[in-house]
């Protein structure tokens, strides 16, 4: 690959705006029927690329990101885009989150000028990447899972020319379920604990390495309790209905969602990561509780849309063999949030044959401190987007 030209980058703001008709606000600020996000455009000073890179999070704001960043400084321009729920997931609605990205994609096309837009999937970006192109290829969706109406099929989702994956994760649904603590056998006392499933007790009949067998029963017992908590949600969901509260929510705490046998047995899902006892957040015995933990704080219409394994449709997996654009899938092999499992399932579960897929050796998540390995994920994506046809 031909060296790269370096690009000072202009770091431009905006926002947009809409109006959006609904029967209630789950978001803090700004009027009724408005909703308003920002982003920010990683313009290379002197590029004339007419091709741009959309980075979006559910939650995350990645403006500060190495990718984006080095992408731009390499003049492809960048679009990172933040959701009506920025760092907060509380009541987060993924089909409302795909409406926002079609709203970024106009924006470019429209009003900046781009030509080709290319979505850049990034971590947890990846799945939502996924469920936007699968939905704006054929749009379905007029409902939530809990069903409030939400127009995904007449917003004219406008299909992005390529998909990108990079260090990308299945799904929300899928990679907490996976993370999920069986061993927490009472939702409203966490204390009260199973210990056949329990991973951070050093009494436990089942330690590392574990046996197939207990892998078996551990993931079956994960699922279950996800099962448990979409059965309570929607008992409540139908209590506020009959009881003509239809509009009102009820707010709750998960906890245990950080039990992943992997992060306590390198030789499941095995890469280079660190370990054992380790994960993305710190040690996971600890991250399995903290506050920052993943769906820690849920509203019930949030659950079902983002973290339910049986009925969040922003499955990465199930909506990359809907998508017919060319796809590019890197993944890295010291990720220690992503594993190698992650990548495969993406790359298989693409329906056609213009993919390609990539392992950074020895890259982490973020690759901090590895500017060598976020120089090379740069690289290959770069020779990619021109060998396709993609740099204008």
């Amino acid at each position: 690959m031909a060296e790269q030209r370096a690009y000072e980058v202009e770091r431009i703001p905006f926002f947009l705006h809409w109006q959006e008709k609904a029967a209630f606000k789950e978001t803090y600020a700004g009027a009724m029927d408005t909703v308003v996000v920002e982003g920010q455009h990683l313009k290379p000073k002197g590029s004339a690329s007419k091709t741009v890179l959309i980075f979006m999070h559910p939650t995350g704001t990645m403006n500060l990101l190495p990718m984006p960043n080095a992408l731009a400084a390499s003049g492809i321009p960048c679009l990172t885009c933040g959701s009506r729920y920025p760092h907060n997931d509380t009541a987060l609605i993924m089909e409302k989150v795909i409406l926002d990205m079609g709203h970024y994609i106009r924006y470019a096309k429209e009003k900046l000028g781009y030509e080709k837009v290319i979505l850049a999937g990034w971590s947890g970006g990846g799945s939502l990447s996924m469920f936007y192109q699968s939905q704006a290829e054929n749009p379905t969706i007029e409902a939530t899972p809990a069903g409030d109406p939400v127009d995904v099929k007449g917003a004219g989702l406008i299909p992005a020319d390529a998909v990108l994956q990079l260090a990308a994760h299945v799904s929300r649904a899928i990679t907490l379920t996976e993370w999920m603590d069986p061993a927490v056998a009472d939702e409203l006392d966490p204390e009260k604990r199973i210990r056949e499933l329990d991973l951070y007790d050093p009494e436990a009949p089942n330690q590392p390495p574990y046996s197939a067998e207990f892998l078996a029963t551990f993931r079956a017992a994960q699922i279950a309790r996800s099962r448990r908590i979409d059965d309570w949600v929607r008992e409540k969901l139908a209590h506020l209905k009959r009881t003509g509260r239809e509009n009102e929510e009820h707010c709750f705490v998960v906890y245990g969602t950080m039990a992943d046998p992997r992060w306590l047995d390198p030789t499941i899902d095995a890469n280079d990561r660190k370990g054992p006892n380790w994960c993305y957040m710190g040690e996971p015995r600890v991250v399995n509780m903290m506050p920052a933990g993943l769906a820690r704080f849920c509203s019930l219409r949030g659950w079902l849309s983002q973290w339910s394994y049986t009925e969040s449709r922003a499955d990465g997996p199930k909506c990359a063999g809907a998508i017919n654009v060319p796809f590019l899938v890197i993944d890295n092999s010291a990720d220690d949030a992503c594993t190698p499992s992650h990548a495969d399932r993406i790359y298989a579960s693409i329906g056609h044959d213009d993919k390609e897929r990539y392992t950074i050796k020895g890259a982490t998540h973020y690759y901090i401190g590895q500017p060598d390995k976020m120089a090379e994920a740069v690289g290959l994506t770069i020779d990619w987007l021109g060998r396709k046809g993609m740099l204008v």
